[in-house]
């Protein structure tokens, strides 16, 4: 399917930046006309996945985040988040709950456990000593159309 528009945003990996790049990709998504919650879960993912850059991908340097995202006809933003740091030596156990590779951090170890609840598809692809890219699908409900919830 043919993209209707498309952005691209590069910043350092530096962690004043995070807020940055979610406020930018909300401004391109409300295109979109998303709601509130929409917007917000969309912020947040991007958020964890910036996150993960700064801290996973360049744990020893200053490096540079690479964004895109793309908004297609069926009402579908894809935000894809890449660094070119360290990557990532096993995917699935890296994507489980709770796993951190900053045992001595801060760090819950749940950034990708939240992308994948706010988002309707998380792609993660990762080499080691070449980089990380995490693609975020969101589907935005166009207004009046019928969520299967109900009257709320």
């Amino acid at each position: 399917m043919k993209m209707l528009n498309q952005m691209k945003l590069t910043f350092m990996s530096k962690s004043n930046n995070e807020a940055f790049s979610r406020t930018a990709v909300a401004a391109f998504m409300s295109q979109l006309d998303p709601t509130v919650d929409e917007l917000t879960d969309l912020k947040t993912a991007v958020s964890e996945a910036v996150t993960n850059c700064i801290v996973h991908g360049y744990p020893d340097s200053i490096g540079m985040v690479y964004i895109t995202a793309a908004i297609y006809p069926d009402s579908r933003i894809v935000v894809t988040i890449k660094d070119k740091g360290c990557g990532i030596d096993d995917i699935g156990r890296a994507m489980e709950p709770l796993y951190t590779s900053c045992p001595d951090g801060e760090r819950a170890g749940l950034g990708f456990a939240v992308m994948q609840s706010l988002c309707d598809k998380v792609r993660v692809r990762s080499a080691p000593g070449k980089g990380t890219s995490v693609s975020l699908t969101r589907m935005v409900r166009l207004r009046g159309q019928d969520d299967g919830k109900g009257a709320e």
